[in-house]
């Protein structure tokens, strides 16, 4: 996975039980992955299709770190779909702990709103990039 973001978590993000609320998560990942998606695609064209399964796995509190990672799992005519971490880093330890995760399909569109394909030559790169990550070393 490749580093796309760190975030803070802030008192005004906070919901009744004391954790991190939800959607703002969902935001952030959704956020990161887009940056990921476009810079990949070299556009900012690009919507988000659909969210898959949210798993929530440990709770973030105030001032906590998370950084959040992505990796392409699938390259389409005209999307991206986008594997999302989020993980909670420690300081004392200097280790990172897995909030959650999901996977996001972005599709790049024209001026109306429309599917458009990914530049060929784009996608050539991309499909060679994800050959090279795939490769056992």
């Amino acid at each position: 996975m490749h580093y796309v973001a760190t975030k803070i978590c802030r008192t005004s993000e906070i919901g009744i039980n004391g954790n991190l609320f939800g959607g703002t998560m969902l935001s952030w990942l959704d956020e990161a992955g887009a940056a990921f998606a476009g810079y990949l695609s070299r556009t900012q064209s690009l919507v988000t299709l659909k969210m898959e399964e949210v798993l929530f796995r440990r709770p973030v509190k105030i001032s906590h770190h998370v950084r959040i990672y992505a990796s392409v799992h699938r390259l389409g005519t005209t999307s991206l779909t986008i594997d999302v971490e989020a993980r909670r880093f420690d300081f004392d330890r200097d280790s990172e702990e897995l909030v959650c995760s999901t996977r996001i399909v972005f599709v790049k569109i024209d001026d109306q709103g429309n599917p458009i394909p990914i530049d060929s030559q784009l996608r050539t790169t991309i499909d060679q990039s994800l050959a090279d990550f795939a490769r056992p070393r």
